[in-house]
């Protein structure tokens, strides 16, 4: 079964459709993107239509991915991993792959309908997610999200020739649900 539409006012999240891997692909790979994924900045290699085939198989695939438009436009993607039912529980991530509208409150918006599916739909009662402390502005969205810093992973990747670490946050079923009523934003 695939994944609902979500819409917002700047941002729909959608099921992936086969124009979506010459999208992906047309975008390509771009330095600042993927150093904030944990990519050495050497080992950054130009997208190929083959690859960009295998990330939209990847993608359909997966029971809880959605591709991200951004006012009609291909933008990237965001996913719930991991879910596990019993403890009612998922991982999120998300990739914008076009640099100009990085910075620009999309992805906050896209994390946000992506957080209100996961917790009045799915039931979910936690959302994880774990990004390198060094990518400010992931952090600073997933602040304004909700999600909270619960702990520090030392040293957990490579990046450049150095160490870093990767910082753990979390969002509860009732923080997000009552940001949401003091904001009006449900």
């Amino acid at each position: 079964m695939p994944s609902p539409v979500l819409e917002g006012s700047n941002v729909r999240l959608r099921p992936p459709c086969a124009d979506d891997a010459d999208m992906r692909f047309a975008l390509g790979n771009h330095a600042e993107i993927a150093e904030m994924y944990g990519v050495d900045k050497d080992n950054i290699k130009p997208i190929t239509r083959e690859g960009a085939m295998r990330w939209l198989q990847r993608l359909s695939d997966h029971p809880h991915a959605w591709v991200i438009e951004i006012n009609g436009a291909f933008a990237g993607e965001i996913r719930l991993d991991n879910v596990n039912s019993q403890d009612r529980r998922a991982m999120m991530a998300i990739g914008i792959n076009n640099p100009a509208l990085l910075g620009k409150g999309f992805g906050t918006e896209a994390i946000t309908l992506l957080l209100r599916h996961a917790f009045a739909e799915m039931k979910l009662h936690r959302v994880g997610i774990r990004v390198l402390a060094y990518n400010k502005r992931a952090i600073r969205a997933y602040e304004k999200c909700g999600f909270v810093v619960e702990g520090r992973e030392r040293e957990t990747a490579h990046v450049n020739g150095n160490w870093h670490d990767d910082i753990m946050m979390g969002l509860l079923d009732r923080e997000f649900l009552s940001r949401s009523q003091s904001t009006g934003s449900d």
